[in-house]
């Protein structure tokens, strides 16, 4: 070791004394600011504003970073070429140009990592712990190759055999495995993420078919991503039809509901009966539709807790859907007056007061109806229109309720009570209307001594 660190700075020795370094090193500089000022000029059409969705400003913001060593690196690439046209040294190019490559490379790397995992809940712990360990092996690897230790590494990963069952298998080809599978799901992945994002601009395409049509896409692109990378390992891809039939019997006997859930929600979407934003009610859940995944649905109630409901919930029971065809639902309050009011004119009054209140649709008026003549009073009932079902229903109910009730106590207008009749009896004579109702059914003496007396009320 210490002579290779020897080799090395004689090497750096011999290349600072070459007579072409300062025309290298101007040209090394040159190349670093054209890079940054066109990495400037073209940082302009990848800006977003802060009214761009999340996953745009990540993707956008994170490529922005790229175009610099992009630039720089390509910009090096050439100027090398033309010096060795024309038979001038190349040393300093030759060891910025690796350096400049590796800083291109993590960045990149970076860049397509968070489109593809930072898109909805930004970087994570473990993200950024992957992004700084693979910043180390690229630094490491950076420096095997100037030390010229990148030949020796590859001979001992090709010599170095595993024995897999009958075959043996070099860590060489095992690592190559591993890079191809793993760059070939990120790519599908990047392009599916990608991609998403194109169909969810598509306003003329209704959510639920962009939705459907984005995710049969990904799923596609990472069957094809895993084909593939198997073929590049060199695995054969008839072996899959035993995990094929493996797989079937699974779904068959065991993932059946998982199964179902899938199969539930692309229906779901393909039909359109549910989308982003409606406010609707399946067995006991009751809430906003925040998120339509492949397995699962999300609904916010209005208490602001998620709750994340199986997609076969929606196929196998009835579905109240309060936006699905428009967003007007109709709400009702009941009231009941006393029988010598005026009940014209207090149907009229509620029907004003009722207008009033905020969120209370006034294209569709509320009404006021004579439900009933009970025995107690006037039933009246308070129909009224809102068009914003996923703001609440108890809130404006209760606004309704309060300024009825206000109307009410200005006009001295009694809401009617229930009439009881309570009287006062001694003991005696609850002692014979008991014994009356006895000898009405005919029962012995004997069991009617018996029987305990009756408390007083």
């Amino acid at each position: 070791m210490p002579d290779i660190f020897t080799d090395l700075l004689n090497d750096l020795l011999n290349s600072l004394r070459a007579p072409g370094l300062p025309a290298q090193v101007g040209l090394l500089l040159l190349c670093v600011g054209l890079g940054w000022l066109l990495a400037r000029l073209l940082r302009r059409s990848f800006s977003v504003s802060t009214a761009q969705p999340p996953a745009m400003q990540i993707g956008l913001g994170s490529f922005s970073k790229v175009l610099t060593p992009i630039i720089t690196l390509l910009l090096l690439i050439l100027v090398k070429l033309a010096l060795q046209k024309w038979q001038q040294p190349v040393n300093v190019m030759r060891l910025m140009i690796p350096l400049v490559a590796s800083l291109a490379l993590m960045r990149f790397v970076f860049y397509v990592l968070r489109r593809v995992f930072a898109r909805n809940s930004g970087v994570g712990t473990f993200l950024l712990l992957f992004e700084k360990s693979f910043g180390v092996l690229v630094w490491i690897g950076l420096l095997l190759y100037i030390t010229g230790w990148w030949p020796d590494l590859f001979d001992y990963l090709d010599s170095t055999v595993l024995p897999i069952g009958r075959y043996k298998v070099s860590l060489l080809a095992i690592m190559q495995a591993l890079v191809s599978v793993l760059v070939t799901l990120v790519i599908a992945l990047w392009a599916g993420a990608a991609l998403e994002e194109r169909l969810m601009r598509v306003n003329t395409v209704h959510s639920s078919v962009r939705t459907v049509v984005a995710r049969m896409a990904r799923a596609f692109l990472i069957l094809v991503a895993v084909l593939l990378s198997l073929s590049l390992v060199g695995i054969d891809l008839t072996v899959l039809s035993v995990f094929g039939g493996a797989l079937g019997v699974a779904l068959g006997l065991g993932l059946q509901k998982i199964a179902s859930s899938y199969v539930s929600g692309f229906v779901i979407l393909l039909e359109r009966s549910l989308a982003i934003g409606d406010m609707v009610g399946v067995s006991t859940f009751y809430g906003k539709v925040v998120q339509i995944n492949s397995r699962y649905t999300v609904l916010q109630g209005l208490d602001g807790v998620d709750t994340v409901v199986p997609n076969e919930v929606f196929m196998i029971n009835s579905v109240q859907n309060y936006s699905l065809t428009n967003r007007i639902l109709r709400l009702a309050t009941h009231v009941t007056i006393e029988h010598q009011d005026d009940v014209e004119s207090i149907l009229l009054l509620l029907e004003q007061v009722t207008v009033e209140v905020d969120r209370v649709s006034r294209e569709i008026l509320p009404q006021a109806l004579l439900m009933k003549i009970g025995p107690d009073g006037l039933e009246l009932e308070v129909g009224f229109w809102i068009t914003d079902p996923e703001n609440g229903r108890l809130n404006v109910l209760s606004d309704v309720n309060r300024a009825i009730w206000r109307v009410l106590q200005s006009r001295q207008i009694k809401v009617a009570q229930v009439k009881r009749d309570i009287r006062m009896v001694s003991e005696g004579e609850l002692h014979k209307s008991n014994f009356d109702a006895y000898s009405q059914q005919d029962l012995p003496l004997d069991r009617l001594r018996d029987s305990p007396k009756p408390k007083n009320i």
